[in-house]
């Protein structure tokens, strides 16, 4: 039987199911991830968890408390995460070269590569766009035919 599919999770997602202040965007954040835990498919990166814990325990408003972020933390870190080393370094810098990208997003599309995931819920990206064999998909994009 072939492996499942496998979704990758930028920072974005994660702090909007836990930002009390996103009315529209926290329910969505929320059932993807929940999708993600039921079936089992979601990763993520060493960089998305440092980058939901600074931005949690000071951008949201209100802010998460240092230990409800580590919580967080701890429960996404049962998930397959792509610890960034060098090499994954050094792909990215060739990515954000080749796809005209910000370094950062294409440090998450190479780990989502690396992950053997075939999706990356993102708002930071373009809906739709493939790189590297990644589909890139916006979850607050509504649906219209």
């Amino acid at each position: 039987m072939p492996s499942a599919a496998r979704t990758f999770v930028d920072t974005n997602i994660l702090l909007y199911a836990h930002d009390a202040s996103e009315l529209i965007k926290q329910p969505i954040a929320r059932a993807r991830l929940d999708q993600l835990w039921a079936s089992r498919s979601g990763t993520l990166s060493t960089q998305v968890l440092q980058e939901f814990y600074y931005a949690a325990t000071r951008k949201l408003q209100p802010p998460l408390g240092r230990a409800e972020a580590r919580e967080v933390i701890d429960l996404y870190s049962t998930w397959p995460v792509i610890g960034l080393d060098p090499a994954i370094i050094l792909a990215a810098t060739h990515l954000e070269e080749s796809q005209q990208l910000s370094f950062w997003d294409a440090l998450v599309l190479e780990a989502a590569r690396l992950a053997g995931a075939d999706r990356l819920l993102t708002e930071d990206l373009q809906h739709g766009r493939v790189i590297e064999g990644v589909l890139i998909e916006n979850p607050f994009i509504p649906l219209t035919p």
